[in-house]
């Protein structure tokens, strides 16, 4: 029979209060926003008087770690389910502010009908009008004395009787003795295990994933600055989409104001680059494994709770230093030059718009390599170089798709190990081999998704390269997709599709090309043979349909830089497959030239 490693208790709300306000249960997500709506915290008090369930709270207790005098102290419970529920508990009945999307912190108050035993969000229609107690919260405060709430309600409700008031007031007070599932689960157990038991007990089936339980774990260790620590993660991923926030930062939370971290991620305010808007997920990810040289987040975990992985024990050095070492990565994350450079460093390989990136891992992962190759104090040109070529061979080979973290942690030791020429070269040289370019790419370029990270990175290879829109003179394809522009289907859609054509053979990524609107709009539904006949045309003096293209060296240029073969002139619908094949190499050829200029 196996052991069973979680308990699983229902104690009262108020001694669940009583732990909370002691520090036996940790909230981490106390001081970030309480995302439920009044409403919501009106039917769980509804609830509790109607006597219902209200579902199961999970904990996860930290492990008892070893301390310097070589006694231990015991781990806290960290509340990893119900939190928003805990918080709106603790607002409604004990007054407790919370912080919302703005981070601005406000009350929530709920009001109650003694004698309909009705809750309702507190408004100004209810706070004119005397049969509601305008905010429960009166009743849970330790110094209100029932007796002379009733006495004080019924003098200003006529015809009310003390005796009802008094026990719809005593049972509304009566909640706090309800009891709450709480499920406490093992030190011992790890975040793969704890992860499949949140998922099955919490009724949404919301997974939570090792960012969450390290920020859970960053949140609640006051010791060594988590909470400042946890808002600097938080504000700097706010601030990197929406600069505006810093204003609301410096209104709302004085405190983290005047301290270095937003010194340090001030500068976001000025900023509007959207190649980069990373998650707290990413900048956790960038930010343990360039400074720890591991890249799997369990064991970011495990440290933060003072793991010793040789002797299997908890130390509670372990967890100063790995706060302090965090806390120092995470500064480099957020420091503007190291990612102001790194950003030009992904726009100078062509990736010059977020829609181009595709694999976030790929992209956390360039830029840990940055931060570490800054940290080796390799020269600045070699960073450039390593950086480009690493991003690029990554996209094409989809090396961070199947298992990241493992990848992660295996190529970050191997650095430290081999040494960064030595191992990237090698991998690149293994993995886009002469049978990578002339074979397995052209195959991968066969596919109708315009999300394919190969086309992607042909089209990054035309920015880098220099190219003009399809048909354009003086537009490039780095504006165009700067500006969003059309994907121009080379064989016309509308004409492919009233041959028969499904959707993935007419959608093939070997069919498209960037183009400016107008020059899309203007060739319509023809067949290539037919406006590839208008555009000699226009190339020997006649009239200009499509761009500003006028002799043939010209057009003959902009066809090769789209990699479109020159039979498209005279093709009709039964060229098309072979018009595809044909594409497919020379785009591959593109890319393996554009690569060798990284």
């Amino acid at each position: 029979m196996p052991t069973q490693r979680y308990s699983v208790t229902q104690p009262p709300i108020e001694t669940l209060f009583t732990w909370i306000n002691s520090g036996e249960i940790a909230i981490p997500e106390i001081q970030r926003p309480f995302v439920w709506d009044a409403s919501k915290v009106r039917n769980l008090l509804d609830s509790l008087l109607q006597g219902f369930p209200v579902g199961y709270l999970i904990a996860w207790r930290n492990p008892d770690v070893r301390l310097k005098d070589g006694t231990k102290a015991s781990g806290k419970r960290i509340l990893i389910d119900g939190q928003q529920r805990v918080t709106a508990l603790m607002a409604a009945l004990l007054g407790r502010e919370v912080v919302t999307k703005d981070y601005e912190t406000t009350r929530i108050r709920i009001a109650y009908q003694p004698t309909t035993r009705k809750f309702e969000v507190h408004n100004p229609a209810i706070a004119k009008d005397k049969s509601w107690i305008a905010d429960v919260s009166a009743v849970f405060d330790p110094g209100t004395k029932l007796f002379g709430l009733v006495n004080e309600y019924c003098k200003a409700n006529a015809g009310t009787s003390q005796e009802d008031i008094f026990a719809s007031l005593e049972t509304l007070r009566g909640i706090t003795s309800n009891q709450i599932g709480l499920i406490e689960l093992a030190s011992e157990l790890d975040i793969e295990t704890v992860t499949e038991i949140f998922i099955r007990v919490n009724s949404e089936g919301v997974p939570l994933g090792q960012a969450d339980f390290a920020m859970s774990k960053i949140a609640v260790n006051e010791a060594y600055g988590g909470n400042a620590l946890r808002k600097a993660i938080d504000y700097f991923c706010h601030l990197a989409v929406a600069p505006d926030f810093y204003s609301v930062i410096t209104k709302n939370d004085v405190t983290f104001a005047k301290s270095d971290f937003l010194q340090q991620m001030a500068w976001l305010r000025k900023e509007n680059d959207d190649l980069f808007d990373p998650s707290y997920t990413d900048m956790l990810r960038v930010a343990f494994t360039s400074e720890f040289r591991r890249g799997k987040l369990e064991d970011l975990v495990a440290l933060l709770s003072g793991r010793n992985f040789e002797t299997k024990q908890y130390e509670e050095a372990i967890v100063q230093d790995s706060f302090s070492r965090l806390r120092s990565g995470v500064e480099r994350f957020m420091n503007e030059t190291h990612f102001k450079r790194f950003i030009m460093i992904i726009r100078s390989a062509g990736f010059v718009d977020a829609s181009m990136i595709g694999s976030q891992n790929a992209l956390d992962f360039a830029y840990i390599l940055y931060l570490t190759l800054r940290e080796l104090k390799v020269p600045d040109a070699d960073i450039e170089r390593h950086v480009r070529r690493w991003f690029v061979m990554s996209l094409l080979t989809g090396r961070y798709s199947g298992s990241p973290e493992s990848t992660i942690d295996y190529d970050i030791r191997q650095i430290h190990a081999q040494g960064v020429v030595a191992f990237t070269d090698s991998i690149i040289r293994g993995d886009l081999s002469d049978a990578f370019w002339g074979a397995s790419l052209p195959q991968e370029l066969d596919t109708s998704s315009s999300s394919s990270p190969h086309f992607r990175v042909f089209k990054a290879a035309q920015v880098k390269l220099g190219d003009k829109g399809f048909l354009s003179k003086d537009i490039s394809v780095r504006e165009l997709i700067e500006v969003k522009s059309d994907v121009h289907h080379l064989f016309p859609k509308d004409f492919l599709k009233k041959n028969g054509l499904a959707r993935g053979q007419y959608n093939q990524v070997a069919n498209y090309a960037v183009t400016q609107s107008e020059i899309n709009i203007a060739i319509g539904n023809k067949e290539p043979a037919t406006y590839f006949a208008q555009l000699r045309e226009q190339c020997t003096g006649g009239k200009k349909r499509y761009g500003n293209i006028t002799n043939e060296d010209d057009l003959r240029a902009n066809l090769a830089s789209h990699c479109i073969p020159e039979i498209i002139g005279q093709s009709g619908l039964s060229d098309f497959p072979r018009f595809l094949a044909e594409r497919r190499k020379l785009m591959a050829a593109k890319i393996h030239k554009y690569f060798d200029t990284l």
